[in-house]
């Protein structure tokens, strides 16, 4: 089991700790159930927090768990400020602060404020009338005279983004669920109360909060049709997969509006009113997603900092992250980006990228070696540490409703959303003494077991390890400036750089081993322990094995 707890680095202490912090998310609902519901719970949470903390990253990000009829697994929030007794209560929410700030851990919380449950007291106001204090809550809109839709906005998840409502007579907005109606966001009084839900958690003590779909909040007051796609505009992005019909708009109307900088501006404003706070927005918008990071993140009163789904394709190649990575760069100037291979909404990345099912452990290695050596904070997500991959689930065990719609083209989320693997044996591999768990806990999942790994040395886990602890003992990899090099094409090269600390990364993407010629202008002082490597230099080439990387001091 877990080794002895190790705190988090003294970094969290600095004001702004999370630049260059390594943050881990944790999903409840799969993370470890104590009560035998089967569902993951707060306590759960609390128990295992010293795993986490042994991990050595500074912070958790904790998807949503607050009071909601769990349609899209909390991200349809009834009550903000309330814990759904699914997960425990605010009590136990107040324990896992208090042991994970006891542990060294920063707590980040979700925060869906683009839309709320339509079971919120405010939506049910709002929905009963068109003359009541809070009519225009949220996105309402007469019909066409034909009767259809006010304009061609789509949903994320499927069809029309509007959902008629027989009391009003009126459509309203939803960019996901039916069930997930938009707020309003021009109205003012929607913004405050959503700075009093931020405020009512700051002084519970949270230390930083991650902005679900940041860019949605504002619509285009004139509703607008969006245009077609077309070749010459910006790709649609990992927005939605090719099987939804989202992809076919450029979605110049319904999301990322000007507005949206100033009511950004006035969230930082409260969040810098209790210092040592943070914000990560989740920014989805195509090939845009870059610009839209930069001109969140600029300024220094914003956010500070986003995340893009840029990394989270299937392309695992050098140019790919090359081209990413550079492209933040050059756009971003004076703000910060988070980058990560998995989250709770895409497929594995030890799937993702693998070839082969053999290679999957390979590949895991080498991902996290490049992430803890790129410029920006990093986020992991459960699981990717043990190398699980995307869990084979069948129709009738799917509860998300997005695969539910779109099956069998595209599964959905439920994949990568399974129990968390403690022990090899047992009950639902140590998830959970009930007799069935919410998704099942795959048998190839068990061989990957924490329990099993914790002893072993050489196992993803410990690399993992080695990997984080790395990237925290050198101040050139936290905060230092990024040049890559162009060596081979399927070789990535870069040098990371603070005062008079300079190192060159170099990562074989090859499924095969190569020879790489250093730069003549590089002169190699030592090379380095980067966990993994095991690549040597001889008359000025870097020999490496297939998918491994070496860092050197320059």
């Amino acid at each position: 089991m877990p080794s002895p707890e190790r705190k988090s680095g003294a970094r969290t202490s600095r004001p702004d700790w999370w630049r260059g912090a390594t943050i881990y998310q944790v999903y409840p609902r799969s993370f470890q159930d104590t009560n035998g519901d089967g569902i993951g719970d707060l306590k759960g949470v609390t128990q295992r927090l010293g795993y986490i903390a042994s991990l050595g990253v500074d912070a958790i990000w904790l998807s949503p768990f607050f009071t909601s009829p769990m349609a899209d697994m909390g991200y349809d929030v009834a009550d903000y400020c309330d814990v759904d007794p699914m997960f425990g209560t605010l009590g136990d929410f107040d324990e896992l602060m208090k042991e994970a700030h006891r542990l060294g851990l920063k707590v980040i919380i979700d925060q869906v404020l683009s839309h709320t449950s339509d079971r919120h007291p405010w939506f049910e106001e709002s929905r009963a009338h068109r003359n009541n204090p809070k009519a225009d809550w949220y996105v309402w809109a007469d019909p066409k005279p034909d009767g259809t839709a006010p304009n061609n906005w789509l949903s994320v998840f499927g069809g029309p983004a509007w959902e008629w409502d027989g009391v009003r007579k009126q459509y309203y907005m939803h960019n996901f669920l039916a069930s997930q109606p938009d707020l309003n966001f021009h109205n003012p009084e929607v913004q405050a109360a959503l700075l009093k839900v931020v405020e009512f958690w700051l002084k519970r003590g949270v230390d930083g909060f991650r902005l679900d779909t940041v860019n949605y909040f504002f619509h285009d007051r004139e509703l607008r049709d969006n245009p077609a796609m077309v070749k010459d505009d910006d790709a649609p992005g990992l927005d939605a997969p090719d099987v939804n019909p989202y992809g076919m708009q450029n979605h110049l109307h319904d999301k990322t509006q000007p507005e949206n900088l100033v009511f950004l501006e006035r969230l930082r404003a409260l969040i810098d009113r209790y210092p040592g706070r943070t914000t990560v927005g989740e920014v989805g918008d195509g090939a845009r997603s870059l610009k839209t990071v930069a001109a969140y993140t600029g300024g220094g009163d914003k956010l500070h900092m986003c995340y893009t789904f840029d990394l989270l394709s299937p392309d695992f190649t050098a140019n790919h992250i090359r081209a990413c990575v550079g492209a933040a760069a050059e756009m971003i100037s004076d703000g910060w980006i988070c980058w990560a291979f998995s989250n709770h909404d895409v497929t594995r990345h030890a799937s993702r990228f693998a070839q082969a099912a053999d290679e999957r452990e390979a590949v895991a290695r080498l991902s996290i070696s490049i992430l803890a050596a790129l410029r920006g904070s990093i986020c992991l997500y459960q699981g990717e540490e043990l190398g699980l991959p995307e869990a084979e689930l069948s129709f009738d065990d799917l509860r998300d409703p997005y695969g539910i719609r779109f099956w069998p083209a595209y599964k959905g989320r439920d994949g990568c959303r399974t129990p968390m693997v403690w022990t090899s044996g047992g009950n639902h591999a140590g998830f959970s003494s009930g007799r069935k768990t919410w998704l099942p806990v795959p048998r190839e999942h068990k061989a990957l077991s924490v329990e099993l790994q914790e002893g072993d040395e050489g196992s993803l886990l410990n690399h993992y390890r080695r990997t984080i602890a790395f990237r925290k003992a050198h101040p050139a990899v936290i905060e230092g400036g990024l040049t890559f090099l162009d060596l081979e094409e399927d070789v990535l090269a870069l040098v990371r750089d603070k005062g008079k600390e300079r190192l060159l990364f170099v990562f074989n993407m090859r499924r095969g081993p190569q020879e790489v010629p250093l730069p003549a202008h590089l002169t190699v002082k030592e090379v380095l322990a980067l966990p993994g490597c095991s690549g040597c230099i001889d008359k000025g080439h870097l020999r490496l094995g297939a998918l491994d990387g070496c860092c050197m001091r320059v």
